[in-house]
């Protein structure tokens, strides 16, 4: 019996068992990576990244800042996780917030709920509601598990899963398909999520805001804001659809939907 006609069944079968929908798109999406080891693996990363990173103290007005919007965000969608039966999202979190100096304009979360904000996003932002449209997109990544589906795809499409390594956190393949997604421990901020990840993280984060009482609209004030940086395209947009069909995309969410998620 050849590899082949061994792997292909194995894999479907791994696939339908590993399928899980995601909050409001109710899109189905493939996990094959043990989560408890994906966080593992993001936590030592954070970690690599904190201790080089030039990181402001809690006490500065800018952490203090990002701390208090984060923790709003946080509540606020692990409540509405709860009421709707996906309180399982976040099994595993050890939610941080932390505040970078630099001029990039960009903010993360890792898996686990490790939280990234770089002052030169902070600054841009008008007010706290738009920091706050920020940091609901970034933790509904986590939620969504982006990060290990992303993984997922990149080790199936290249082909290294292997029958006896799927999801092994200290295989090579693993760390390689990390490395792909988080960029490494060396610029750990420029997650590689897809289009369609980055649109479910816009509508997620769109609800977290509201929920903790933030206003919506302001999202689309802010990221009109990072699309008109000219001569370059700042990192947190650079995988994001285009700037017009995302700003448009938001408004018709607020417009239309918004509400059904936050009664």
């Amino acid at each position: 019996m050849s590899l082949r006609s061994i792997f292909l069944p194995l894999l479907t079968l791994i696939l339908f068992s590993s399928c899980s929908k995601v909050p409001i798109s109710n899109r189905k999406q493939m996990h094959l990576l043990n989560e408890h080891d994906l966080i593992q693996m993001a936590n030592l990363q954070y970690e690599e990244f904190m201790t080089n990173a030039e990181v402001l103290p809690s006490n500065h007005v800018q952490s203090k800042k990002i701390q208090k919007i984060g923790e709003k965000v946080q509540h606020a969608a692990e409540s509405f996780l709860k009421k709707n039966g996906h309180s399982h999202r976040v099994d595993g979190f050890a939610w941080e917030f932390k505040t970078v100096e630099s001029e990039v304009l960009n903010a993360w979360c890792m898996p686990g709920g490790k939280v990234c904000f770089y002052t030169g996003l902070i600054e841009l932002a008008d007010n706290d509601d738009q920091i706050a449209a920020v940091m609901g997109h970034e933790i509904a990544h986590a939620i969504a598990k982006h990060g290990n589906e992303r993984m997922s795809q990149q080790l199936a499409l290249t082909g290294i899963m292997k029958l006896s390594g799927v999801g092994q956190k200290d295989s090579t393949e693993t760390k390689t398909a990390f490395d792909y997604v988080f960029s490494g421990s060396a610029s750990l901020g420029m997650l590689k999520f897809s289009r369609v990840h980055e649109t479910e993280s816009d509508k997620l984060g769109l609800v977290f805001m509201k929920l903790a009482g933030y206003n919506p609209n302001e999202s689309i004030s802010f990221w009109n804001k990072m699309a008109e940086q000219g001569g370059f395209v700042p990192q947190i947009l650079s995988t994001h659809p285009s700037d017009e069909t995302r700003i448009n995309d938001l408004q018709e969410f607020i417009d239309t939907e918004l509400d059904n998620y936050v009664d």
